[in-house]
């Protein structure tokens, strides 16, 4: 069984949801995890947020985060999880935001990327260093994210 098939497995057990919130992943997470059969039953939607805008203005990520610590950080990404599960009334929702290159922003190499997830109880960040071109980095970003939702889950989070 694959990654997002186990996520959508400890998911559908314990009765929770996952919503996606992405950036620099662009819809690789949904598409990992919309790929499984049965999705639907765990799955409820994403947003893909590349624009700072659709960051503040969909997700409801406050200017004043972005402009404390910028997009390309935990907080954000925490933010952008928080959005995406309140947006769609799901249990747990993941955020991804980063650099995957080739270009730098916002002072950050290619291949810094912040994972968050926030569920019952849990508000938490992942701070990646990642090498390598685009792809290598946006699939690396997906398959972090599923593991540190299915170590939470798997581990009894309180859900």
């Amino acid at each position: 069984m694959d990654l997002a098939a186990r996520v959508h497995a400890l998911l559908q057990e314990r009765g929770e949801s996952v919503a996606t919130a992405e950036s620099l992943t662009g819809g690789r997470l949904a598409a990992l995890l919309t790929a499984v059969p049965g999705a639907s039953r765990s799955y409820v939607g994403g947003v893909v947020a590349y624009a700072t805008s659709v960051k503040q203005d969909v997700l409801g990520v406050p200017a004043a985060l972005v402009e404390t610590y910028g997009v390309i950080s935990a907080e954000c990404a925490t933010a952008m999880a928080r959005g995406a599960a309140g947006l769609t009334g799901a249990t747990w929702g993941i955020g991804t935001t980063g650099v995957a290159g080739p270009d730098g922003q916002e002072g950050h190499p290619p291949g810094t990327v912040h994972v968050g997830l926030v569920g019952p109880g849990v508000s938490t960040a992942l701070a990646l260093e990642l090498v390598g071109g685009r792809e290598a980095v946006q699939g690396r970003t997906c398959a972090e994210a599923l593991s540190a939702l299915e170590g939470m889950l798997s581990t009894g989070t309180p859900g």
